[in-house]
């Protein structure tokens, strides 16, 4: 199975930081973000994964060689980013042939099995399933609504009035004909914004109780920081 691992954005809101180390490399406990999500891809069974690269890329290469997996690693440089969307847009081919395919948020730091999601997206009849995770911040996130079949029927992104506190983890399982919904002349295309309004009651969400962290702010890395090494086992 194959997995886009998305890491090519700056991130700003981790400065100073970030101005000298990519936002996949930041450590958290021990080890970079980047490490941890190998970890879950390597357990889930993944067996070759695209990584994005925009900001610091060699930094990224000279990690990822570093760490000893069998997943067999391509990178895809974007001058200019694409957005999360356009990044899928961009590598149709690597994913053409396969019956379905992770992609997954490298900033979200997280204790979820990505196996268990695959096994939920199995006995589901729509193309495409979202991780969700309740927020105490739902105003901040990607915000869905499940009827009793465990489709979403409703999703907003950053919504004003929430109608759920079910938020979108930033970890998909998808087949490859999603990515024909992705509008062909938009850079940068998003994810939240440009595609998954388009599925609504076409996509299901799987609710889960695992940890799970974005780490893009400097106080949500701190909380990261103190919190992981009890859920990784350290």
């Amino acid at each position: 199975m194959k997995a886009f691992l998305l890491t090519a954005g700056l991130g700003t809101r981790l400065l100073p930081i970030t101005k000298t180390t990519p936002k996949c490399l930041v450590e958290i406990g021990g080890k970079p973000l980047i490490h941890w999500w190998f970890d879950a891809m390597e357990q889930a069974g993944v067996t070759e994964v695209l990584i994005n690269l925009h900001h610091l890329p060699k930094q990224v290469k000279d990690y990822v060689t570093k760490i000893n997996t069998a997943i067999k690693v391509n990178y895809f440089m974007e001058e200019v980013l694409l957005g999360s969307a356009g990044t899928l847009r961009a590598n149709y081919d690597f994913v053409k042939e396969e019956d379905h395919f992770f992609i997954i948020y490298s900033d979200n730091l997280s204790s979820m099995k990505l196996e268990d999601l695959y096994s939920f997206h199995q006995g589901q009849a729509h193309l495409f399933s979202m991780a969700l995770f309740n927020s105490n911040n739902p105003t901040a996130c990607g915000i869905a609504v499940l009827d009793s079949k465990k489709t979403i029927i409703d999703f907003v992104e950053k919504p004003t009035h929430p109608k759920s506190p079910l938020a979108n983890a930033g970890i998909y399982i998808a087949h490859p004909s999603i990515i024909e919904l992705i509008p062909k002349n938009k850079i940068p295309a998003d994810i939240g914004f440009d595609l998954l309004p388009q599925l609504i009651n076409h996509m299901s969400g799987w609710e889960n109780e695992d940890y799970l962290i974005d780490i893009g702010t400097h106080a949500n890395l701190a909380k990261a920081r103190a919190e992981w090494p009890l859920q990784a086992g350290l």
